[in-house]
């Protein structure tokens, strides 16, 4: 059985094929697996921790391309479902010069609208060591209440809830809904991870590109909870901030030549979970020193995934985080 669950999207990005063009642009799409939870799962598989993936994908060739894609990397997909009521969600994201991205969303609605309750199975979850979700699948319903059944028995059997919102406000009806919806959530979770600017969304400042360390203590202590076991902010290039009850870290970033950014916040949560069991953290309070090789190593992870096109297939593998990391050790000691 799976050691981390996630649950939430799988769908089918279709990434321009030349960089620096707006969607109008682009001459062609290439076809590349993508969902959050989906990568994150994907991810966690390549870097050696059995995983699993709860979702529902359309009956379709997309569909079972996701199935394939998944099982082949690893990744238990007992739990994932078919649907004949609707297709399987699809991204066109176009890329800018510097790897970042515009995107636009086909799901009117896609399958992974219509997961219910009943596709959740306690008995599966209840293996389990995590169990993973974004925000996506709490924006309608019936996903809405299958993610929280899915929360309530993780916690119920002891699991370990981690929460990545990945904000995508085009998805959702109002800004108002998403904050609450979130934040609703938010307090379910014992590992949250999110980026500097959902966080200035969440806190309603825009100005997060001017925070410092101790703008990021006293803006992430205003959503801390006592249910909170470690909140991760990413922050691109500056690399990553950790806050725990005992205080707070900030974790440089890789220089890496970034193509796409697609999946670097999922390689960066897969990174992270992997670590937190490898090292039994899930539930001691990591030390300074604990907290700085899990941000460093989920920061690797992260940006290793830049340097390829895609999501899933852009994850680097065990022995690739591995390798670079010595590589980055070896080069700071010249």
């Amino acid at each position: 059985m799976p050691e981390i669950i996630t649950l939430g999207e799988a769908l089918v990005d279709l990434v321009s094929s030349r960089s620096g063009v707006n969607l109008i642009e682009a001459p062609s799409f290439e076809k590349a697996p993508g969902g959050a939870p989906a990568n994150v799962a994907a991810g966690i598989s390549k870097l050696g921790i059995t995983s699993g993936f709860i979702g529902l994908v359309g009956d379709d060739p997309f569909g079972h391309f996701l199935a394939k894609t998944l099982e082949d990397g690893g990744v238990d997909i007992s739990e994932l479902h078919f649907s004949t009521e609707a297709r399987t969600g699809l991204a066109f994201v176009s890329l800018k010069e510097d790897g970042e991205r515009d995107f636009i969303f086909y799901r009117h609605p896609s399958a992974d609208m219509l997961l219910s309750s009943e596709h959740i199975s306690p008995s599966y979850l209840q293996q389990a060591k995590i169990l993973h979700f974004g925000s996506i699948s709490t924006i309608n319903e019936p996903p809405k209440s299958a993610t929280m059944k899915a929360v309530m028995s993780a916690l119920a059997h002891d699991l370990t809830v981690s929460f990545d919102p990945n904000i995508r406000l085009n998805l959702w009806p109002n800004t108002k809904q998403a904050r609450t919806e979130i934040l609703n959530f938010w307090q379910h979770a014992q590992i949250i991870k999110l980026s500097e600017e959902e966080l200035g969304f969440l806190s309603n400042r825009n100005d997060y590109i001017d925070w410092n360390e101790s703008d990021l203590f006293n803006i992430a202590s205003e959503f801390w909870h006592n249910n909170l076991h470690l909140l991760v902010i990413t922050r691109g290039k500056k690399g990553a901030f950790a806050l725990t009850r005992e205080g707070s870290i900030q974790i440089p970033g890789f220089d890496v030549r970034a193509i796409d950014t697609t999946g670097a916040g999922d390689g960066f949560m897969a990174g992270l979970l992997t670590s937190l069991l490898r090292h039994r953290l899930l539930t001691k309070i990591p030390s300074r020193e604990e907290l700085s090789e899990l941000l460093r190593y989920a920061n690797a992870v992260g940006a290793l995934t830049t340097t390829k096109k895609g999501a899933i297939p852009a994850l680097p593998s065990l022995n690739d985080v591995q390798q670079f990391l010595i590589r980055s050790d070896n080069s700071s000691k010249k």
